[in-house]
């Protein structure tokens, strides 16, 4: 088994190859959108997992996945020429869910400042319902 160190260098080099893979010798237009966000090796170095983001609808995703599938063997060639490992890994493309979780943050923020936004505006008009201190002070009062 190798170590965690090593598959993750075999990682970034694979996703490094599939990219350049994607851009140079694959000629398939479905995939021309597809930007490669992360690549993970298992520690046996057999398998990689490639993440994957393609802008555009549900469609170009969709077009993406079906020509990721149609390309995977020209791409496991490509990664066997360029890596130097005894055993080519097999290849899973997985679509990144990165862009989604973060325009659902970024909607959930903007929710949080309009309610910031608005009790800032009910808090500059409001008046305490007691004293303005309420704590007691050491002065005429002595018990």
């Amino acid at each position: 088994m190798a170590d965690s160190a090593r598959a993750a260098k075999l990682a970034q080099r694979i996703k490094v190859v599939v990219a350049e893979g994607l851009r140079k010798r694959v000629k398939d237009p479905r995939v021309e959108g597809i930007t490669v966000t992360d690549a993970r090796v298992t520690n046996d170095l057999q398998h990689a997992t490639i993440y994957y983001t393609v802008f555009g609808d549900e469609t170009a995703q969709s077009d993406a996945k079906t020509g990721l599938e149609r390309a995977k063997g020209v791409l496991r060639a490509e990664v066997g020429r360029n890596i130097t490992v005894r055993l080519t890994p097999t290849l899973e493309f997985v679509a990144d869910e990165i862009p989604v979780n973060a325009s659902n943050l970024e909607a959930l923020l903007r929710v949080a400042k309009e309610r910031d936004a608005k009790l800032a505006e009910l808090s500059a008009t409001a008046e305490f319902a007691g004293d303005a201190d309420p704590y007691k002070t050491d002065g005429g009062d002595a018990e």
